[in-house]
């Protein structure tokens, strides 16, 4: 099942997306709410599940997967090369950091340049949306709790970033996560440890990596984080980016005003961003 949101910014609708068509998911239940923690909470996830109707063809703006997240939690080092490849050990244990909800936009939205900070690079990451509430949840369990799959743009202001001594504000400009274009239920993917990972800069592919080679798999991630940090349905998980961003290039790559990014994972989707300036 692919879940979708649809419709222009502040009006966007939960649907289902069957084979380039969307099913308005209101028709059918009026009151269900919009993708975010209630609408895990209250069981719609299970509810949808048994929809059958066929979708139709909708001329909309796709929006970000999920409405307000209370926590957009992100990996930092988690693929040995990209690690290797900004000259730095493989993290001990992992190396977390969050973005800001005005960093999420639509998988079609523009990246919008920020005026504080220049060197804005791309990173393609798998990333897990929350389903359920837990604190303390063993990686035996760790899938459990996992509504579903998107993918996500980290983009950061690697000015910022290396400037600030900590990486919050380079990570949480707004237009900083674009994501979707759907949330991709985990019964449609045979096995997360193993998708090809890409992102593609005006045509030239820039990362091309594998989920397998993740230093810490999902359920490590989830069991790390989950200690001492309850996960709310709706959180995004996003788990780190493989080797080949810009900044770490020779000589270093940044975006600019005109370029496009495309990030996509196999078996879930493509993210396709236009750079602009503000």
């Amino acid at each position: 099942m692919k879940l979708v949101r649809f419709g222009q910014k502040g009006k966007a609708k939960p649907g289902l997306w069957k084979d380039g068509k969307i099913v308005d998911l209101r028709e059918i239940f009026p009151q269900i709410p919009d993708i975010n923690e209630t609408f895990f909470r209250e069981g719609w996830l299970e509810k949808v599940a048994g929809v059958k109707k066929s979708g139709q063809k909708i001329e909309a703006r796709i929006a970000s997967p999920i409405y307000r997240p209370s926590k957009i939690i992100c990996l930092g080092k988690n693929y040995a090369e990209h690690a290797k490849e900004g000259g730095f050990e493989n993290p001990e244990k992992p190396l977390i950091f969050c973005k800001t909800q005005n960093a999420l936009s639509g998988p079609y939205d523009p990246i919008i340049l920020p005026r504080s900070s220049d060197q804005v690079d791309w990173e393609v990451e798998l990333a897990v949306i929350i389903g359920k509430q837990g604190k303390r949840i063993n990686k035996t369990v760790a899938f459990d709790y996992i509504a579903g799959y998107t993918v996500m743009n980290d983009v950061s202001a690697r000015k910022a970033q290396f400037s600030d001594s900590q990486w919050f504000r380079g990570k949480s400009f707004d237009s900083f996560a674009p994501a979707g274009p759907f949330i991709v239920t985990p019964d449609e993917i045979d096995d997360i440890n193993n998708l090809r990972l890409t992102a593609i800069v005006d045509g030239e592919i820039m990362q091309d990596g594998n989920t397998r080679d993740m230093i810490f798999d999902i359920p490590a991630i989830i069991e790390n984080i989950s200690e001492d940090i309850t996960l709310i349905p709706g959180d995004i998980i996003s788990t780190g980016t493989p080797a080949g961003v810009g900044i770490f290039r020779d000589p270093p790559v940044v975006l600019k005003p005109g370029n496009v990014v495309e990030c996509r994972i196999e078996k879930i989707g493509a993210i396709i961003n236009k750079v602009v300036a503000e």
